[in-house]
Protein backbone atom coordinates (compact mmCIF):
# COMPACT_ATOMS: atom_id res chain seq x y z
CA UNK A 1 0.00 0.00 0.00
CA UNK A 2 1.19 3.54 -0.76
CA UNK A 3 0.91 5.69 2.38
CA UNK A 4 1.41 9.47 2.50
CA UNK A 5 2.31 10.76 5.96
CA UNK A 6 1.51 14.39 6.77
CA UNK A 7 3.84 16.68 8.72
CA UNK A 8 2.07 16.30 12.06
CA UNK A 9 2.36 12.52 11.89
CA UNK A 10 6.06 12.62 10.99
CA UNK A 11 6.89 15.15 13.72
CA UNK A 12 5.00 13.11 16.30
CA UNK A 13 6.66 9.91 15.09
CA UNK A 14 10.12 11.34 15.57
CA UNK A 15 9.51 13.49 18.65
CA UNK A 16 7.48 11.12 20.83
CA UNK A 17 6.66 7.49 21.41
CA UNK A 18 3.22 6.30 20.47
CA UNK A 19 0.92 5.49 17.61
CA UNK A 20 2.63 7.83 15.11
CA UNK A 21 6.03 6.23 15.75
CA UNK A 22 4.44 2.80 15.33
CA UNK A 23 2.72 3.89 12.11
CA UNK A 24 5.97 5.23 10.63
CA UNK A 25 7.81 2.03 11.52
CA UNK A 26 5.15 -0.22 9.95
CA UNK A 27 4.83 1.92 6.83
CA UNK A 28 8.59 1.93 6.25
CA UNK A 29 8.87 -1.82 6.88
CA UNK A 30 5.81 -3.09 5.05
CA UNK A 31 4.49 -0.43 2.65
CA UNK A 32 5.58 2.41 0.39
CA UNK A 33 6.14 5.66 2.27
CA UNK A 34 5.24 8.79 0.35
CA UNK A 35 6.21 12.28 1.47
CA UNK A 36 6.46 15.58 -0.35
CA UNK A 37 8.81 18.53 -0.52
CA UNK A 38 6.06 20.62 1.09
CA UNK A 39 5.79 18.23 4.03
CA UNK A 40 9.56 17.89 4.39
CA UNK A 41 9.97 21.67 4.44
CA UNK A 42 7.35 22.04 7.14
CA UNK A 43 8.85 19.06 9.00
CA UNK A 44 12.26 20.79 9.10
CA UNK A 45 10.73 24.08 10.22
CA UNK A 46 8.66 22.54 13.03
CA UNK A 47 11.52 20.45 14.39
CA UNK A 48 13.97 23.34 14.25
CA UNK A 49 11.84 26.33 15.20
CA UNK A 50 9.10 24.94 17.43
CA UNK A 51 10.82 21.98 19.06
CA UNK A 52 14.41 23.31 19.03
CA UNK A 53 15.79 20.04 17.67
CA UNK A 54 19.49 20.35 16.79
CA UNK A 55 20.18 20.94 13.09
CA UNK A 56 22.22 17.74 12.75
CA UNK A 57 19.30 15.69 14.11
CA UNK A 58 16.84 17.42 11.78
CA UNK A 59 19.09 16.73 8.80
CA UNK A 60 19.49 13.09 9.82
CA UNK A 61 15.73 12.63 10.19
CA UNK A 62 15.06 14.26 6.83
CA UNK A 63 17.73 12.12 5.14
CA UNK A 64 16.10 9.00 6.62
CA UNK A 65 12.69 9.99 5.22
CA UNK A 66 14.18 10.74 1.80
CA UNK A 67 15.97 7.35 1.73
CA UNK A 68 12.94 5.39 2.89
CA UNK A 69 10.24 7.21 0.97
CA UNK A 70 9.17 8.38 -2.42
CA UNK A 71 9.38 12.18 -2.45
CA UNK A 72 6.81 14.08 -4.50
CA UNK A 73 8.27 17.38 -5.66
CA UNK A 74 5.15 19.03 -7.02
CA UNK A 75 1.68 18.19 -8.15
CA UNK A 76 -0.86 19.58 -10.57
CA UNK A 77 -3.60 21.79 -9.17
CA UNK A 78 -6.83 19.82 -8.84
CA UNK A 79 -9.24 22.53 -7.75
CA UNK A 80 -10.18 20.76 -4.53
CA UNK A 81 -11.81 22.92 -1.87
CA UNK A 82 -10.33 22.68 1.64
CA UNK A 83 -11.02 24.99 4.60
CA UNK A 84 -7.31 25.66 5.12
CA UNK A 85 -5.69 26.65 1.81
CA UNK A 86 -2.28 25.43 3.10
CA UNK A 87 -3.66 21.88 3.09
CA UNK A 88 -4.45 21.93 -0.63
CA UNK A 89 -0.82 21.29 -1.65
CA UNK A 90 -0.55 18.35 0.75
CA UNK A 91 -3.72 16.78 -0.62
CA UNK A 92 -2.66 17.35 -4.24
CA UNK A 93 0.76 15.84 -3.56
CA UNK A 94 -0.75 12.78 -1.90
CA UNK A 95 -2.93 12.28 -4.97
CA UNK A 96 0.03 12.87 -7.33
CA UNK A 97 1.96 10.22 -5.40
CA UNK A 98 -0.92 7.82 -5.98
CA UNK A 99 -1.26 7.29 -2.25
CA UNK A 100 -3.93 4.87 -1.13
CA UNK A 101 -4.05 6.61 2.25
CA UNK A 102 -3.18 10.08 3.50
CA UNK A 103 -2.47 9.89 7.23
CA UNK A 104 -2.95 13.11 9.16
CA UNK A 105 -4.15 14.57 12.42
CA UNK A 106 -5.37 17.71 10.62
CA UNK A 107 -9.13 18.09 11.12
CA UNK A 108 -9.53 20.13 7.94
CA UNK A 109 -8.19 17.23 5.89
CA UNK A 110 -9.97 14.54 7.91
CA UNK A 111 -13.33 16.25 7.34
CA UNK A 112 -13.11 16.51 3.54
CA UNK A 113 -16.22 14.99 2.07
CA UNK A 114 -15.45 15.42 -1.64
CA UNK A 115 -14.99 12.37 -3.82
CA UNK A 116 -11.20 12.11 -4.05
CA UNK A 117 -8.91 9.22 -5.03
CA UNK A 118 -7.18 8.94 -1.65
CA UNK A 119 -8.58 7.80 1.68
CA UNK A 120 -7.82 10.27 4.48
CA UNK A 121 -7.38 8.72 7.92
CA UNK A 122 -5.96 9.52 11.33
CA UNK A 123 -2.92 7.60 12.56
CA UNK A 124 -5.26 5.42 14.63
CA UNK A 125 -7.45 4.87 11.55
CA UNK A 126 -4.47 3.65 9.55
CA UNK A 127 -3.30 1.44 12.42
CA UNK A 128 -6.73 -0.18 12.67
CA UNK A 129 -6.96 -0.63 8.89
CA UNK A 130 -3.53 -2.28 8.76
CA UNK A 131 -4.25 -4.59 11.67
CA UNK A 132 -7.72 -5.72 10.60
Amino acid sequence: MRVFLDTNVLVSALATRGICADVLQVVVAEHILIVSETVLGEFRRVLRDKLAVPVATVESAEAFLRRQGLVIERAPALGIEVRDPDDVAVLEQAIAGEAHMLVTGDRDLLEIDEDIPVRIVSPRGLWEALRS
